[in-house]
């Protein structure tokens, strides 16, 4: 008796063209497409990356005089002095990763709409629920991880240009070794992204709605209905609730998540400043990120039922 035709021979230990018993993994490749279609991604962080090498090669020019001055401080100034530029770097990263996620998921969802290409996506095998957390992956996870990829880069190639001018002005390379706790400065800046990404997850979630349910215009309305409501409560009521918790929102993160208060400081002198305990029982943390659910929720509905615009 003959076998069906349809049917995928494995007889001597292997599988027939066109079968595979490999998963398929769908979130994973929804994942990669996200990154195959936006180079910004990757692209806007690199280039902010490579102004920042630039510049702080240019401000070599006169670095040796300014270090040997530095080191007649005392051991606080010396290493805020020698820290100062790795810091700033690290920051425009950060804050160049925030700006990239926020108009990635004002067009995630609404760009696909807008170029038709929602109709060859729901034609695969991949929910809409999916392609939506892969969707909110991408400014959750992807982008701290670029960030801090790209800045412990960056600050590698910023010690290696500062050794090179030190030693060529017969100075030892190692005072900036000595005074810049490079490890321990990225163990800080893993931590903060990681709690910078959870506390703007509402942030993510709501874009991601808007983008799934506007036609044109995402970003006004985006940011136009928060503006009406702190006018609308400052004008009746004569309060800025909304306004201080949109603040909050925003940068509520850093006093729950660093001890900046027992330094009187805003810099991270210590791995003691840190305050995971303290972040993590944080109210707003966990009211935040059931927002960001009940938004990731919506834009999950909305994908099911918009098509092109």
């Amino acid at each position: 008796m003959n076998t069906s035709s349809n049917a995928a021979p494995q007889s001597a230990g292997f599988t027939a063209p066109g079968y595979s018993n490999t998963p398929t993994r769908p979130f994973y490749w929804s994942v990669h497409r996200e990154l195959w279609e936006n180079h910004s991604i990757y692209i806007a962080p690199s280039i902010v990356a490579a102004f920042e090498v630039f510049g702080f090669a240019i401000s070599t020019i006169g670095l040796a005089d300014r270090r040997r001055a530095v080191l007649l401080l005392d051991a606080a100034h010396q290493r805020a002095a020698i820290e100062q530029p790795y810091d700033l770097a690290a920051m425009m990263m950060i804050f160049t990763a925030f700006i990239v996620g926020v108009f990635y998921c004002l067009d995630a969802l609404h760009g696909e709409r807008r170029d038709r290409s929602i109709l060859f996506w729901k034609s695969l095998p991949v929910s809409d629920l999916t392609t939506v957390l892969s969707k909110a992956t991408i400014p959750l996870v992807v982008l701290p991880l670029i960030a801090f990829a790209i800045v412990v880069c960056v600050q590698l190639i910023m010690v290696l240009e500062t050794g090179v001018v030190l030693i060529f002005h017969g100075m030892s390379p190692g005072t900036t070794w000595a005074h810049v706790p490079m490890f321990q400065n990225w163990l800080v800046l893993l931590y903060g992204l990681i709690a910078i990404a959870l506390w703007h997850a509402p942030i993510y979630g709501w874009l991601l709605l808007v983008s799934g349910w506007a036609r044109r215009a995402t970003f006004l309305w985006a940011v136009l209905p928060l503006l009406a409501i702190g006018i609308f409560e400052k004008i009746t009521f004569n309060t800025s609730h909304f306004a201080a918790l949109m603040k909050d929102r925003l940068l509520g993160f850093a006093p729950n998540a660093f001890a900046f208060k027992m330094h009187r400081s805003v810099a991270i002198d210590s791995l003691v400043q840190l305050t995971p305990e303290k972040y993590l029982s944080t109210p707003g943390l966990w009211v935040g990120l059931v927002f960001a659910a009940a938004f990731i929720a919506a834009a999950v509905r909305l994908r099911r039922y918009r098509g092109p615009i």
